[in-house]
């Protein structure tokens, strides 16, 4: 079953009043939380890189409340151990048994603070639970629900004493981005409301986290043109061609664009994926998944650089809409 044009204009709507009323609580950012929603409906997770006090707690909280989900924030230090996100099997001796104590990772959205902090062994306990949103512990496999998201943040200034994330959980982050500082006017508004430490708080709910899902099954189902796919398989195959690249966009990298493009078509009103669809995407969704040559690093080229490249040098197609 496609997406119907009548549906495609639901979500549209739907998917407005979401970003407007999470722009209450983070004021001037509606594109970076069209993103993130955008990657929560596709069912991925978000790498936020970005300065302190820039409002990566008040999105976590505001995205939560607004689909009237629960919402956890782990900080991420060196002594933190896998167990304290996943939880941990603890034996109860009144009932005789071993029960589950579920970590904070079973929440509808995680705030991961800082997670470059923690040590790899602990980076790890959410290899699984990113990509297929259950946790196994003590060979007992519980699941996290859904909608499930992960929002991890690392500081890019500050990097002393960091562990630097290995390519395989770059790849599990369906974006990343930065939300960044709010312009003046935005910043004088915020001033004028400090007053209110949890401007979440105040949120209403516009849908449920049920809805959520749903919604998310919708956007699975936007068309997308053979001529489209190809196109992002030939992106995908440019960037590890690239002289400047160790390691390209894989196949995981390709699926997470054709998953979040189906959202970002859906969130436009429309219910077939364009090429435009994928060009504006590919810096958010690819930048994080190529791995320079050194020598090309050394030289000034960056992964926005090797993107940009291969937009230019790969053909768009002409991609016709779903009848």
């Amino acid at each position: 079953m496609t997406m119907t044009p009548e549906q495609a204009a639901w979500f549209q709507g739907t998917f407005q009043r979401l970003v407007a009323n999470i722009d209450k609580a983070v004021q001037g950012k509606q594109e970076i939380v069209g993103l993130v929603l955008a990657s929560m409906l596709a069912e991925g997770h978000v790498l936020l890189e970005d300065a302190p006090g820039t409002g990566k707690t008040s999105l976590a909280k505001a995205l939560a409340a607004t689909v009237q989900g629960t919402s956890a924030r782990i900080q991420f230090t060196p002594d933190l151990l896998p167990s304290d996100v996943t939880g941990v099997t603890i034996y109860d001796q009144q009932s005789h048994r071993f029960e589950f104590h579920k970590g904070p990772i079973f929440a509808s959205i995680v705030l991961a603070d800082e997670i470059n902090r923690a040590s790899p062994k602990t980076q790890s306990a959410l290899l699984e639970v990113m990509e297929e949103s259950r946790v196994t512990v003590d060979g007992v496999t519980h699941e996290t629900g859904r909608p499930f998201l992960v929002i991890a943040t690392q500081n890019p200034i500050e990097q002393a004493g960091t562990y630097k994330l290995p390519e395989a959980q770059l790849d599990r982050f369906l974006i990343k981005t930065s939300i960044g500082y709010p312009d003046l006017a935005v910043t004088e508004s915020i001033l004028a409301g400090a007053s209110d430490r949890n401007p979440s708080a105040g949120l209403s709910a516009i849908i449920t986290t049920s809805a959520v899902a749903d919604m998310a099954d919708l956007a699975s189902t936007v068309h997308v043109e053979p001529a489209v796919l190809r196109y992002v398989a030939e992106l995908a195959e440019a960037t590890r061609e690239d002289d400047a690249i160790r390691l390209g966009v894989s196949v995981r990298g390709a699926i997470a664009m054709v998953r979040i493009a189906k959202v970002w078509a859906a969130a436009q009103g429309r219910h077939f994926v364009l090429p435009d669809d994928i060009k504006a995407l590919a810096r958010p969704v690819w930048q994080h998944r190529l791995l320079l040559d050194a020598e090309a690093e050394f030289a000034g080229t960056s992964s926005d650089t090797v993107i940009a490249r291969v937009l230019d040098g790969v053909a768009a197609p002409q991609a016709r809409a779903a009848a």
